[in-house]
């Protein structure tokens, strides 16, 4: 008894859980066959089967199933042969592979813009990319393939928004990472760049160039740290989750962080150097391990000040870099409620540093 995946060089754009489900749907293959060919466990094709069965609500995708499974089926040996010895062969989409990455580099760059959506509509086989203006008139930006809408909703890169003669779909978080991650390959490409690692590393970044005092620009990404990803983040209101104020006393946390980690300085302290006659002369009370020092006590005075439970959030989300998701499992708390806590805990931290004024010390 055989079971065979949907091959994988016919449909390399397919992701994985939608051949297991074309498998088990249309092949006949059992769960804990498939799951001996993925070389897992039977509750993880199972889970990947379920969430490919539930996004059959979205038009797209379902539409774009029905259409791989009818391939499936005209490609299947006869009846009398059992199901589980059928190997399921089907057809090279009429998309390549390069046409695919072109068009995604184009439709969802489009997408990604403000106010961006793409409207489908009933028994046409294009699709529209619209723009909502700030004056509220919309306007086309691009036009796409009912098939290649089809390809990007399996692929999960956009979602539906709302259903009706014309159905509405947005970007994703995963589309954004695929945008990114093309643009980054693209321009490796154009620089000759064999680095195929960026990319992947790209799309989790997102630059930002800020000037400051002594430097003109610094260039920082703003993805590094779980504050700043809550801060972009929008609850019912349309207002920022986290106030620019709390990701401020959130970082200036880490800034101490990491200043404490910070060994004895052996070398010529040159930090008086540009400041008069005195430059690098030894001053009271600035040891070798003052700066250390100094922060382990602002970082141990704020954590003293939070309690335990705040504390514990605020120092694995903005020192440890933790996600809430890891937060909450150590923790043992319920799914999505340790940013709430993470809120209530820079909250207090601000009100810290208000306090200090001054006499916080940072570097900063």
């Amino acid at each position: 008894m055989e079971c065979v995946l949907p091959s994988e060089t016919a449909l390399t754009w397919l992701p994985q859980a939608a051949r297991l489900y074309l498998a088990h749907t249309e092949g006949g293959c059992s769960l804990r066959e498939l799951a001996r060919i993925e070389g897992c466990h039977p509750s993880t094709v199972l889970r990947q089967v379920r969430r490919v069965e539930t996004r059959r609500d979205d038009p797209l995708v379902d539409q774009a199933l029905a259409r791989l499974g009818a391939q499936a089926r005209t490609a299947l040996p006869p009846k009398e042969i059992p199901p589980m010895t059928a190997t399921m062969r089907i057809d090279r989409p009429t998309v390549e592979d390069a046409t695919l990455q072109r068009e995604a580099r184009r439709v969802l760059r489009r997408m990604n813009e403000p106010g961006a959506f793409l409207a489908v509509a009933r028994d046409m086989e294009k699709a529209a990319v619209l723009r909502e203006g700030p004056d509220g008139h919309t306007s086309r930006v691009a036009v796409v393939d009912r098939a290649m809408a089809e390809v990007f909703a399996l692929k999960d890169w956009i979602a539906c928004r709302s259903r009706g003669r014309v159905t509405i779909y947005e970007i994703t978080t995963a589309g954004r990472a695929t945008l990114k991650r093309m643009l980054a390959e693209n321009e490796a490409n154009k620089n000759g760049q064999a680095d195929a690692l960026a990319p992947f590393g790209d799309q989790h970044r997102d630059w930002e160039t800020a000037s400051d005092e002594k430097a003109e620009r610094i260039r920082y990404n703003r993805a590094e740290s779980p504050l700043s990803i809550l801060g972009r983040r929008r609850d019912r209101d349309g207002k920022p989750f986290l106030t620019p104020d709390l990701v401020a006393a959130g970082e200036r946390l880490r800034e101490d962080f990491e200043v404490a980690q910070i060994g004895p300085r052996v070398a010529q302290n040159w930090d008086r150097f540009l400041t008069g006659s005195d430059r690098g002369a030894f001053q009271p009370g600035s040891g070798p391990c003052d700066g250390p020092r100094g922060a382990r006590e602002r970082v141990a005075s704020a954590l003293r000040d939070l309690g335990p439970g705040l504390g514990d959030v605020v120092l694995r989300c903005c020192c440890f870099l933790e996600g809430m998701e890891q937060v909450e499992q150590h923790m043992g708390w319920s799914a999505r409620s340790g940013k709430i806590v993470l809120r209530i805990g820079l909250q207090r931290l601000k009100l810290h540093y208000e306090r200090l004024g001054e006499r916080a010390g940072m570097i900063g």
